[in-house]
């Protein structure tokens, strides 16, 4: 049984500021000729906090607000959802609170800040800024925003999902960055629904298997550490509820290399003309590392954030020789 309902992801719509909606979505003839495989690009970058989690982070506000109880909302975060609820808190008057692990971006958490939000910074990776969250919520009276096991996360990433199907083509696979599921389960529920021919293809850094490894055990596994410049789907502890979404909503789950992140950050760039964080290539790097599945085919996939200090971005994009195993801000 999917959490996710169809009618109230057209609902989200409305509670969505459009800066976030209708992103760019156009194939790009450049990597196409070089992937060998048509390949569409969804640009959730063009936006003010340069990422697809401002749809998920106006949904959840939008009913916090309404609803009246709470005067703050908190949450941990890599980086993307911290700036995308700051943002979004400050629309409409509601304070936001923030834990983030020390490895975090340090533009990403001086994003956060710039944008309102109060930052407390502990932790090795994300799953200690996870339990301070819950217990700041709980001593606090904020609203806990989780980001996938809330649902509204999901189902305002999942208005992507409704934008991709509206291609008058259509798609024979989506490829999507998989870290905590609100994109994966939110778009694959919508093309699940609208799109049942699409191929829906989620894809996870070798570093930081988690999710992939319970999809495929159809049972919650944890990993001890995670190693992989891709933060933004850096977790080890998967949550159970979206793990069942995205066994209704996936046909695949795929892990990628450290390598073919950086090359796909660096073909995006030099073919794509764009400026990506890790996590936002791993479709490319899917491509790049198994051509033949894709051959031929009608693909997109989603550029999901493009939060990347100008330093990491020339390291790992622009250094093609660069050592595939190191990784930081993770």
């Amino acid at each position: 049984m999917v959490r996710l309902d169809l009618e109230r992801v057209r609902d989200a719509g409305a509670a969505i500021d459009p800066v976030f909606l209708d992103s760019p979505q156009f194939e790009s003839g450049p990597l196409s000729d070089v992937l060998g495989c048509s390949l569409t690009l969804k640009v959730e970058t063009l936006n003010p906090i340069r990422s697809f989690k401002g749809r998920g982070a106006e949904t959840v506000l939008s009913s916090v607000s309404r609803d009246g109880r709470f005067k703050a909302a908190v949450c941990a975060s890599a980086g993307n959802l911290g700036q995308a609820l700051a943002y979004s808190g400050a629309r409409r008057g509601i304070p936001v609170v923030v834990f983030a692990a020390e490895t975090a971006s340090p533009q990403k958490l001086a994003r956060m800040r710039a944008l309102g939000a109060t930052v407390h910074v502990e932790g090795d990776d994300i799953e200690v800024p996870r339990v301070l969250a819950r217990a700041h919520a709980d001593e606090e009276g904020s609203y806990l925003v989780e980001d996938s096991l809330d649902l509204a996360t999901c189902e305002g990433a999942a208005t992507i999902g409704l934008e991709l199907a509206r291609a008058a083509a259509g798609f024979d696979v989506v490829l999507l960055a998989l870290g905590g599921g609100a994109l994966a389960s939110g778009v694959g529920f919508v093309l699940r629904e609208l799109c049942p021919s699409t191929e829906v293809i989620a894809v996870q850094p070798v570093g930081a298997p988690a999710m992939a490894l319970s999809w495929r055990k159809r049972a919650v596994v944890t990993t001890d550490t995670v190693d992989t410049i891709a933060d933004g789907v850096a977790g080890r502890y998967p949550i159970p509820e979206v793990l069942e979404d995205l066994l209704a909503v996936l046909h695949d789950v795929v892990l990628v290399e450290e390598g073919s992140i950086k090359a796909g950050m660096r073909h995006l760039f030099e073919l794509g003309g764009l400026v990506v964080e890790p996590s936002a290539a791993l479709g490319v790097a899917a491509i790049l590392e198994d051509r033949e599945r894709f051959r031929g085919r009608t693909v997109a996939t989603v550029v999901c954030g493009s939060n990347v200090a100008a330093d990491d971005f020339r390291r790992w994009a622009l250094a093609p020789d660069a050592d595939s195993t190191s990784s930081a801000h993770t």
